[in-house]
């Protein structure tokens, strides 16, 4: 279940910082709403996720998955467009998951 978690808390994270964007500074109440439930939400199942799995590993997940996603959601909800230093960088991150998940003993923890 520590994966099942973990891909909820980075899903959560996810819409929180889109959602994040559409809120307008916090001045529109419903995206404003779906930031503050999505993080709440998020954190909550990343601690359940730390019971079993290091704090390293877990972030590193967390946070290469979520810039990769956020990245995805901004190309096709937002418009915006990354250029090429931006595709090798996150490329580099999408790397060092798979790197950590493939040959880390620590991950299979």
């Amino acid at each position: 279940m520590t994966y099942v978690f973990l891909a909820l808390a980075i899903i959560a994270e996810v819409v929180a910082t889109s959602a994040l964007k559409a809120s307008d500074e916090f001045s529109r109440l419903w995206p404003s709403v779906l930031v503050v439930v999505c993080y709440g939400l998020a954190f909550y199942l990343l601690s359940l996720v730390l019971r079993t799995l290091p704090v390293g590993i877990a972030y590193a997940f967390w946070a290469g998955l979520g810039i990769v996603l956020v990245t995805l959601i901004g190309i096709v909800v937002y418009g915006e467009r990354p250029d090429m230093p931006a595709i090798l960088g996150l490329g580099m991150i999408v790397g060092g998951v798979v790197v950590i998940q493939v040959f880390s003993s620590v991950a299979s923890h």
